[in-house]
């Protein structure tokens, strides 16, 4: 079973405003997939968000279990994206599967090349708070 995503309220809205005026982008499936993941998630505090979770800015190690292949990237806002630098639109299919979740988590999610099964190997949040 899938683990419940976390995000703090202030990521949680920003989310949700990002999703309202993305409505009629290219990417509207992973929209509303970011859609259910909010619809499902558990909603905390700022100060009670664990370190650990997968945050808008934050730079995650992930491993494709079944490939064994591990990757860093870093998830940012869409105007930030940029695929030579490892930085990950969090509208992308890839962000939209691990935001909200933690070191050592797993899920399985449908990406453009196929299901996939992602272990969350690491997060670092030390951006988050200058962003």
């Amino acid at each position: 079973m899938k683990p419940t995503p976390i995000f703090c309220k202030t990521d949680y809205h920003f989310l949700r405003e990002l999703i309202l005026k993305s409505k009629n982008s290219t990417n509207a499936k992973e929209i509303g997939q970011l859609s259910q993941e909010l619809d499902r998630a558990k909603i905390i505090k700022e100060n009670e968000l664990d370190y650990s979770v997968i945050r808008i800015n934050s730079y995650v190690m992930i491993e494709d279990v079944k490939a064994g292949k591990q990757m860093k990237i870093q998830i940012v806002l869409p105007s930030m994206a940029d695929i030579k630098q490892n930085k990950i639109s969090i509208l992308a299919p890839l962000s939209v599967a691990i935001i909200g979740f933690k070191e050592n988590d797993q899920v399985d999610w449908e990406l453009p090349a196929g299901l996939k099964t992602l272990k969350i190997i690491a997060v670092d949040n030390s951006d988050v708070a200058n962003s």
